[in-house]
């Protein structure tokens, strides 16, 4: 089975997406982050999404699905690296994403990670 993998740095989760995304994949990423969430003690997520020309509306919400879980087990979550295109659709599809910070790139995003985590 096909899983995208999740890095751990110190007590944040870094996870890339270089695939296209499909439903399956979604649904698997979502259930291996919240149990990295747990078993790493994890205090922060950062999603790279910057490889992903295409996101459709069940691709959004499970992104703001995932925030939400990761928020109850105690994690923030930070997205980085939306293609304009992706931004477009987002907000077409009337998905706000809530609850989920976002940032330019990996760097702005550890640093709001950090500055959220108090370091």
């Amino acid at each position: 089975m096909e899983r995208i993998p999740i890095l751990r740095m110190g007590d944040l989760l870094l996870v890339t997406i270089q695939v296209d995304m499909h439903d399956r994949l979604a649904m698997t990423l979502q259930d291996d982050l919240t149990e990295r969430i747990v078993r790493d003690n994890a205090k922060g997520v950062l999603i790279d999404i910057s490889a992903l020309d295409l996101v459709d509306s069940f691709i959004g919400r499970m992104i703001s699905n995932t925030a939400a879980m990761a928020r109850v087990l105690d994690a923030k979550t930070v997205v980085v690296g939306m293609q304009p295109a992706v931004a477009i659709t987002l907000v077409e599809l009337g998905l706000t994403l809530t609850g989920v910070k976002t940032a330019l790139n990996v760097e702005k995003g550890m640093a709001l990670l950090g500055k959220n985590l108090n370091r």
